[in-house]
C-alpha cells in the first residue's frame, strides 16, 4: 500500500443460524488475512449472529453500521465483509446494491474478503458482483421450497411444526415411528432429528375445562367474552397463569386441534416477506392426528355459531354495529365492544380492517378530542397520531412514519436514516404541574422528542428533544426540571427538522469526543 499507515477499517461478520457456531470465527480469521494483506487495521465489529441474511430488519449490528457510516460517526475507512453472501442473501439484488453504495458515496467502500473479483467498479468485476448477489438471493429461494415441502410432508403425517400446544394440550415427544418417548416441558426442545412431536391431551381439569367453555358457548348461548368473564370469576387460569380473554377462548372453540386434527400452512412469510394468508384449500389438514378432547359434531356446532356472529357480516353492517354501539353510549372503546353481545369482537375490526381504531376513522370517529378522560390511553394515542402526522405533512420530503406504534410512542425516519422516537407524556394531578415519562429500553439510543400534555391532557404543553433518552425507568418530572434543561426546547413544530439536525450534530460530536 502506499501509505505506511495502516487504514482504519471495521468488519461485518453474520451467520444464519444457531448451528453454524464457527462462522464467525472462521469469517474473522479470513478477514483479519485480508486486511493484513491490505494495509487495514480493523478498529470496530459489527456482528449479525443467528440471522438470515434476506432482509434487514432484524440485522441489527448490519443497520448499526449503516446509520455510522450515513451520520458520518464511523471513524474508519472502508468495510471488511467475508463474500456477497454474508453482505446478505437479499431477494432484490437492488437492494444489497443500495446499502453498498450508502456506503460507498459516505466515502466507505465495501470490500469482499474472500471473493474471486475486486470490488474497483471495473466492469468484469462489476458483472461478477452483479451475478453472486443473484445467486446468494437464489440459494434461499430454493432452500425456502425444499423446506416448505419438507415440513408440508411431516404434517401431512400427523406430526406438529412448532408452536405452543395451548390450554388443554401437551406436546409428546415420539420417535419417527410413533412411539411415545416423554412429554416436553414449556422451552424444552427435541435434541434428536429424526425425533417428532405430537400433541396429547393435558391435565383431567383443563380437558373439563375444554369441554365447559363449548357448553357455554353452545348450550348456554354466551358470548365468547363473557366465558372469559366467567372463567376469571371462577379464578381458572389459563396458560402461564394468565387471564382469560376474547382470543384465549375463541382460540379453543375455532382450532380443530382440539377434535385431534392438525392444521398447518394457514399463513406463509417467506424470505422476510409480509405474512399472507394462504386459501383454505391449500392447507394441510390431517384429521386424527392427535386424541381429541371434543368430537367434531360438537365442533362443528361452535364453527356454525361463530360464522352467524362475524364472518357472513358485510364491512358495512360491521361498522352500522360500531355506529349503533356509538349512538347508545356516546363513546367508543374495546371494552364496550367486548362486553355488548351484539357486538362482533375487537379482532373482526382488525381482521376487516386493519385496526380497530380504522374502524373508527371510517364513521367519523377517533379524534383527540372524541375521547374522555376515561379513555385517556385512545385520546392520547390519537393525539400522538395527529401530531406526527402533521410533522410528516410539514417536511414530506425529509420525514416518513416508521411505526405508529402503541402506549404514546411511535417512530419518524429522516431521509438520512436517523430515527426520532416520539414519547407522549401525560400530566398527573397535583398541586403543580408534573409529567410521567415511560423510556421504551430497546429505543433509548434514539433521538426524542418528548411531547408533555397539557392539565387536561388534550393538547401538547411543551416539547423538548434529546440526543438520546438517558433514563431506562419510568420518572417524573415538573416544569423547569434539570433533565428537561438538558434537553432542546420547541417553540412549536416548525422547529422540529431544525432542532432534529443540530441534536444529531451535538451526538456526532459526543461520540467524536469519547472516541
Amino acid at each position: 500500500m502506499p501509505s505506511s499507515l495502516p487504514i482504519p477499517a471495521a468488519q461485518y461478520v453474520r451467520m444464519s443460524t444457531e448451528h453454524q457456531q464457527y462462522s464467525l470465527c472462521n469469517q474473522q480469521l479470513a478477514i483479519q488475512g485480508y486486511a493484513a494483506e491490505q494495509g487495514f487495521s480493523i478498529i470496530r465489529t459489527y456482528t449479525d449472529g443467528a440471522k438470515s441474511g434476506v432482509g434487514l430488519k432484524r440485522r441489527d449490528g448490519l443497520r448499526q453500521l449503516l446509520r455510522d457510516v450515513v451520520t458520518g460517526d464511523s471513524g474508519y475507512r472502508a468495510v471488511l465483509v467475508y463474500d456477497i453472501s454474508r453482505w446478505g442473501r437479499f431477494q432484490d439484488a437492488d437492494e444489497a446494491a443500495h446499502y453498498e453504495f450508502l456506503c460507498k458515496s459516505a466515502g466507505v467502500p465495501i470490500h469482499y474478503c474472500a471473493e474471486i473479483f475486486i470490488n474497483d467498479g471495473a466492469l468484469p468485476n462489476m458483472l461478477m458482483k452483479a451475478l453472486k448477489r443473484g445467486m446468494a438471493g437464489e440459494y434461499s429461494r430454493e432452500l425456502g421450497v425444499k423446506v416448505l415441502a419438507g415440513l408440508r410432508r411431516l404434517a401431512h403425517l400427523g406430526f406438529k411444526q412448532g408452536g405452543s400446544p395451548g390450554y388443554g394440550l401437551r406436546r409428546m415427544l415420539v420417535s419417527a415411528a410413533g412411539e411415545p418417548k416423554m412429554q416436553l416441558a414449556q422451552g424444552e426442545r427435541k435434541s434428536i432429528t429424526t425425533d417428532r412431536v405430537i400433541f396429547v391431551p393435558g391435565p383431567a381439569v383443563e380437558v373439563e375445562w375444554v369441554r365447559a367453555i363449548y357448553r357455554m358457548f353452545i348450550d348456554e348461548k354466551r358470548t365468547v367474552h363473557a366465558i372469559a368473564g366467567e372463567l376469571n370469576r371462577q379464578n381458572i387460569k389459563y396458560v402461564g397463569g394468565a387471564k382469560w380473554d376474547h382470543t384465549a377462548v375463541h382460540t379453543i372453540l375455532s382450532h380443530p386441534k382440539y377434535t385431534g386434527c392438525n392444521r398447518f400452512g394457514r399463513t406463509s412469510k417467506r424470505l422476510g416477506t409480509a405474512e399472507i394468508r394462504i386459501p383454505q384449500a391449500e392447507w394441510v389438514l390431517t384429521p386424527g392426528a392427535f386424541v381429541p378432547l371434543v368430537d367434531d359434531k360438537t365442533f362443528q356446532a361452535a364453527q356454525q355459531l361463530l360464522l352467524r356472529r362475524t364472518i357472513n357480516r358485510s364491512n358495512e353492517e360491521l361498522l352500522a354495529a360500531l355506529r349503533s354501539l356509538l349512538s347508545r353510549h356516546g363513546r367508543l372503546n374495546a371494552r364496550l365492544i367486548k362486553e355488548d353481545p351484539e357486538m362482533p369482537s375487537p379482532s373482526a375490526y382488525r381482521g376487516r380492517f386493519g385496526s380497530v381504531r380504522t374502524a373508527y376513522e371510517l364513521i367519523g370517529y377517533g379524534q383527540p378530542e372524541d375521547f374522555g378522560p376515561i379513555d385517556s390511553r385512545s385520546r392520547s394515542q390519537a393525539l400522538r397520531n395527529q401530531l406526527i402526522d402533521k410533522i410528516q405533512a410539514m417536511f414530506p420530503d425529509e420525514v416518513s412514519i416508521l411505526r405508529r406504534g402503541g402506549r404514546g410512542r411511535s417512530r419518524l425516519r429522516f431521509n438520512s436514516g436517523l430515527i426520532v422516537t416520539v414519547l407522549l407524556s401525560p400530566s398527573i394531578e397535583g398541586r403543580r404541574p408534573r409529567w410521567q415519562i415511560s423510556p421504551v429500553v430497546r429505543e433509548r439510543r434514539h433521538v426524542t422528542l418528548v411531547i408533555l400534555l397539557n392539565l387536561n391532557n388534550n393538547v401538547a404543553n411543551e416539547m423538548y428533544l434529546f440526543p438520546s433518552m438517558d433514563r431506562k425507568r419510568r420518572f417524573r418530572v415538573s416544569s423547569g426540571h434539570p433533565w428537561l434543561q438538558s434537553g432542546h426546547r420547541l417553540t412549536n413544530l416548525q422547529d422540529f427538522r431544525e432542532a432534529v439536525r443540530a441534536v444529531a450534530q451535538k451526538r456526532r460530536g459526543k461520540r467524536a469526543g469519547e472516541a
